[in-house]
Formats: structure tokens, sequence, C-alpha cells
């Protein structure tokens, strides 16, 4: 393949001439970090094998897409081909101008020692190794399958990082690094990431079931301080083992028709809060774990599902026409009630505080967000 013209004009996407990541993204062959990756259907997801397909391969290696290379446990390089895979996806190769995004908040200078935490394809570590050398860059990934075939292709292309098979959420990291850019989110900053970092040094993450940014450099007491980016982002969860917990479908279940405990009339219509970012951060960091569906009724309603391990759910619908919305909850928690003093706040306000937040996270890991007389600990 003549890869290069591709490359070219993703750099053009995701960069511009003369800035730190435009000759890294122009001059790394994406294509053979992902040679196979998995695309959604009616009945699953299929592997798409690219070397089959030269043409389908550069138009997805060079798009600004990201590419699902893992659903469930299996690897899209070892995916039956004709055979859909069911499942959630559980690794990928992240949209390029998103891998740009997290390096370029690591503010990345000459000399610094750098963990890029969740291989992944090996994309952002061979986009790090351009950009530092490879004597300076570390990547890790829980999965071996993941972080074996990602030396071998960085090989290829001739970049030869350190590569550490680990869970980043419960082992020590591998060294003191000056900063560490994380490609997955992760519910709080572990204590071992900051006590990983080097004095002054910065880290780079995305909070779990958020769109939030948070970039902290290491304070002398061994915690962080920083802020919430104005940009956002959102990546895959840590997880520890090859899969991530089921869905609530015993949850969906009881919410899908049923009445409930209660019923009351929002004075706003649906939202599909995952497409809310600013709302969704804030929902999420008021009640963690809540997952949401989204549907269309028969007569054309727009409906939404808020489902939470503890049992409770809701369910709102508005009609074809109408401005409000009728809402069924159950459980132990109002769910929805949390949604609305979230939506009046923005009413209210004209905007959330999530975004330009300060960031401190303790020594723990323990972590708190404020800005303007609100605040949430994570």
């Amino acid at each position: 393949m003549d890869w290069k013209p591709h490359a070219a004009v993703l750099a053009a996407r995701v960069a511009h001439p003369g800035s730190d990541w435009w000759s890294p993204v122009r001059e790394t062959p994406r294509h053979l970090m992902v040679e196979r990756w998995f695309v959604p259907g009616e009945h699953g997801w299929s592997a798409a094998d690219g070397p089959a397909d030269e043409a389908r391969w550069a138009g997805a290696a060079y798009s600004d897409t990201t590419l699902v290379t893992r659903v469930g446990p299996v690897h899209a390089d070892l995916a039956p081909t004709g055979r859909p895979v069911a499942g959630h996806p559980t690794s990928s190769s992240t949209l390029p101008s998103l891998v740009v995004s997290m390096l370029r908040h690591g503010r990345l200078t000459s000399g610094t020692r750098l963990l890029d935490l969740a291989t992944g394809s090996g994309y952002s570590a061979a986009l790090a190794c351009h950009r530092l050398g490879d004597d300076l860059v570390t990547t890790l990934d829980i999965d071996p399958h993941l972080t074996r075939v990602a030396a071998e292709r960085l090989d290829r292309i001739g970049h030869h990082p350190a590569v550490v098979t680990a869970d980043a959420g419960a082992d020590e990291l591998p060294g003191t690094f000056d900063r560490i850019v994380s490609m997955v989110s992760v519910p709080r900053v572990p204590a071992s990431w900051l006590s990983a970092l080097a004095p002054k040094g910065r880290l780079v993450t995305n909070l779990a079931g958020t769109g939030l940014i948070v970039t902290a450099d290491r304070t002398d007491d061994g915690g962080a301080e920083g802020r919430v980016e104005w940009d956002r982002a959102s990546f895959m969860t840590t997880r520890t083992g090859d899969d991530y917990p089921p869905a609530l479908r015993d949850v969906f279940a009881a919410a899908a028709d049923q009445e409930g405990e209660e019923v009351t009339t929002s004075m706003f219509p649906v939202l599909d809060v995952m497409r809310a970012w600013e709302v969704w951060s804030m929902l999420s960091l008021a009640v963690p774990g809540i997952e949401h569906r989204t549907g269309t009724g028969a007569d054309g309603s727009r409906m939404t599902w808020m489902l939470h391990e503890d049992g409770s759910w809701a369910r709102a619908e508005t009609r074809p026409g109408e401005r409000t919305a009728t809402v069924h909850q159950s459980g132990p928690r109002r769910l929805y009630d949390e949604l609305e003093a979230i939506r009046r706040r923005w009413v209210d306000h004209g905007e959330l505080p999530v975004h330009g937040a300060k960031v401190s996270i303790a020594p723990d890991g323990t972590t708190t967000l404020s800005r303007g007389g609100w605040s949430a600990t994570v």
C-alpha cells in the first residue's frame, strides 16, 4: 500500500504543519498497527481484514475514527471470518485526533520520560516514540495479546519502546515518569500513578463515565493539582479481567414498561444524556454507574431509560408535539430527579461548572473538582 498520501491527509486533519504532532502522524503507518478490526452489524460485530481489501484498509486506518479491535474477550486479530461476535468493545485504536489531544495535554518536551497507559494497537506509543525517542517511552496494557502484538508491530515500523503487561489500576507502575498519559478512563486516579510521577511530573487522564479530561501536576505532598480541560474525551474504562460486567438486563426488564413507584411530569423533554456531555459528566459525578438507554415508541415518542445496579431505574417519554416528559421511577434513588436538578442548574446559570474546574488529587487518589461554589469528590 502507498500509505504516505493517506497519512498526510490524516496529519492535516488532526495537526498542522510545524506542530509537534504533524510529523509523527504523517510518518506513522497506522494501517500496520491495525490489520483487523470489528465493524458493527445487525447480528453483532464482524471482523474486517485489512490486507484482504487495501482500499478499505486505507480508508479505515487513515480516517479520524476509532477502530474497535476487541469485543468482549475476542480480539479482531483472532476472530473467525464471517462469524459475528456479540458483546461490548473492550479495546480499540482510538481516533487519532483524540490521541494527539491527550499527548498534547501531556506537554511533552525533549528528555521527558513518558508512560503511555493502555497500549491498545500501539499507535499512541508509535507517535510518542517519534516525538521523544524510543528510550523515553514505556507503554502498558493489561492484555498480554495486545502488548505482544503491539511490540511486534512497533518493531516492524522501527520503534522499540518498553512494552509492559500489567494492571494499571492495581499493580505498581514500572518506574518513575515525568509524564503519565492515559488512553483509558479511571473511576479515580490510582495512588500508584501518583507514586510513579516524578517531582513536578504531569498526569493526563479521563474520568470514567464522564467526558472530562483531567490534567494535574504532582505536588510536594505526593498529590497533584490541576484542572478539567475545556475539551472533552471518552475512553473505555480500566478493567481487571477479559470483559466488563454484564449490562443491567434485569433492571432494564423491570424498567422497560412498568408503572413504577412514582409517576411525574417533567418540564423538560427527553434528553439523550450521552450526547449532552456536560450534563452526562455532572450526572456521573453525582451518581456514578448509571447505564443509559434510548429508544423510540410505536407512536414516535422519544424514550430514555436510566438504570443502576442498586435497582434504581427511571423511564421518561416525550410524545410527538409535546415539550414535557412523563417520568416513571422506582428503587432506592430517584435517578431522574438527579438529572432534573442538573438541567435546572444549566437553565438557571447558563452553564455547568465541570469544564474548567479546579482539580485537587490527594496522595491516595481521592480527587476533588471545584468551581464557583460547586464541588464533587471521586
